[in-house]
């Protein structure tokens, strides 16, 4: 399997604390620290994704 290209919001500056790091894999969306990368990640149907990130940037 082909590690995911990893991003992150310009507003995390490039100290890599307390961010979280978002990829795009083939059926979902993947989110890990980046503190921990080799550690834990969450996966989200790319269609529940796009409903948090819409509902979060209404907050």
């Amino acid at each position: 399997m082909t590690e995911p290209i990893w991003f992150k919001s310009s507003y995390s500056g490039n100290d890599n604390a307390n961010c979280v790091e978002v990829a795009s894999a083939t059926a979902a969306v993947l989110v890990r620290d980046s503190k921990d990368v080799e550690g834990a990640r969450l996966g989200f149907a790319p269609r529940a994704w796009a409903e948090f990130v819409s509902y979060a940037s209404e907050r």
